[in-house]
């Protein structure tokens, strides 16, 4: 839900915005920005809560703003579903933002750049050098192709922030346990069978929504290269559905139900449902991603906890955050770009870092917080072995919905691995037909 802010600047709010019919919030003023933003006003859309890290940050970055440019900021907040319901027809209107928080990849942003909705930013990523700034894999999900594959040659958004999908551990019930952490995977799969012979089911996993997904295509990762990655996400080469990687996923991931290590009854779990059993001590370890680092800080108090990068891994699905993505109707540019610059800036990304979140540009030595820290590290080791290698969903449209029900019928014994593999195959070839 919308919320009142202390600053000069017009928040929508929900109840507004569904009365409206779409989400907008009048007529920007016309013209472009020149240095001098006095009279001026950048119209801002995102959909991260005050209290995210990036929300503390970005409204750091609009004091900051205004008061640097003398333009005011006409903030309007969103939810994710507004904005990607109804971008493509608002933003080919007058009533476009100047600048808004947009979703990554090929479906999302990439379907934006190739029907002209959203600008090519690539002088202004050379004239205020974030190119520097963000690792290649970074890079890869803010560049499009001209029929929007991503990893193109074209600048169409910045991220400031990213995201990896790791391993959460409870240090305690390992200590409880006389277990290790894993640095291995054969050790982390000694790990998962010493708890089955104690009684305890290791993993909270959610097979009605995407962990269960992400842990299968990190089994793949584990088996594939970055050929693999580019084959499978960027179709550089026809992926192969019978081939080790995949086959060796899906083998493993039955066998992890078979032998115990995640319930069977996992196919009716939820994501949230996954969580909670992490924070409420119930499982020992949960395989997901950064975006519940925060969460687990305020909520996991009964223990000691840690994430570490995928044991035996040098890949790791991830990718940069959301992108800031610059409209083609926006009627101020330049103050948009001034607002991107701002928030690369090493004490906004030391709000991002210390608030939970894993900024691409600080400075280690603005990163306070401990816990914090040994987050941050860990991306940065992933991004130092260009690890990042994005989501099993993303190459096809509605390829998320057909991997929940691929693997809920592996799981449930009611496919084998090997329909459950050809079932994946074909919806992927179907729905990457026209990028090949």
């Amino acid at each position: 839900m919308a919320r009142t802010d202390r600053r000069t600047k017009t928040v929508i709010t929900l109840a507004a915005l569904t009365a409206a019919g779409i989400a907008l919030a009048g007529c920007s003023p016309a013209g472009g920005s020149g240095d001098d933003g006095n009279g001026k006003t950048l119209k801002l859309w995102h959909y991260e809560g005050a209290d995210s890290a990036m929300g503390k940050a970005w409204n750091e970055a609009i004091d900051v703003f205004e008061k640097e440019t003398g333009a005011t900021v006409e903030f309007e907040e969103k939810s994710f579903e507004q904005i990607q319901k109804t971008a493509s027809q608002v933003l080919d209107t007058d009533a476009a933002p100047d600048l808004m928080e947009f979703n990554k990849g090929n479906a999302t942003a990439g379907f934006l750049a190739s029907t002209g909705l959203i600008s090519d930013i690539s002088d202004a990523v050379e004239k205020y050098g974030w190119d520097e700034k963000l690792a290649p894999s970074l890079q890869t999900t803010a560049k499009y192709s001209d029929d929007g594959v991503m990893g193109g040659d074209t600048w169409y958004g910045v991220p400031n922030y990213g995201e990896f999908v790791g391993v959460y551990y409870n240090k305690d019930a390992f200590a409880a346990a006389g277990l290790e952490i894993p640095t291995t995977y054969d050790e982390f799969v000694d790990v998962l069978d010493a708890f089955v012979a104690q009684g305890v089911t290791p993993l909270a996993e959610a097979g009605a929504e995407y962990p269960l997904g992400q842990l299968w295509y990190q089994l793949a990762l584990r088996k594939g290269d970055r050929s693999f990655v580019d084959d499978y996400q960027l179709y550089k080469n026809p992926v192969d559905w019978q081939g080790p990687e995949i086959t060796s996923a899906t083998e493993t991931l039955k066998e992890y139900v078979d032998k115990g290590y995640i319930a069977d009854d996992v196919s009716s779990i939820k994501a949230e449902d996954a969580g909670v059993s992490f924070i409420n001590g119930k499982a020992p370890i949960f395989v997901s991603g950064s975006w519940w680092f925060g969460r687990f800080v305020a909520e996991a108090t009964g223990f000691d906890w840690t994430m570490t990068a995928f044991p035996g891994a040098d890949l790791s699905l991830g990718s940069s955050g959301n992108l800031w993505v610059v409209p083609e109707n926006a009627a101020n540019k330049e103050l948009a770009y001034e607002f991107i610059d701002i928030t690369m800036r090493p004490e906004i990304q030391a709000i991002i870092g210390n608030s939970g979140g894993l900024p691409v540009a600080a400075d280690a030595a603005d990163i306070t917080d401990e816990k914090s820290a040994e987050l941050i590290d860990t991306f940065n080791g992933i991004l130092d072995k260009d690890g990042l290698s994005f989501y099993p969903d993303w190459p096809a449209p509605g390829f998320y919905d057909v991997i929940v029900q691929q693997l809920q019928g592996l799981v449930t014994g009611a496919e084998d691995v090997k329909a459950v593999d050809e079932g994946l195959g074909k919806a992927y070839d179907e729905g990457t037909a026209d990028f090949r």
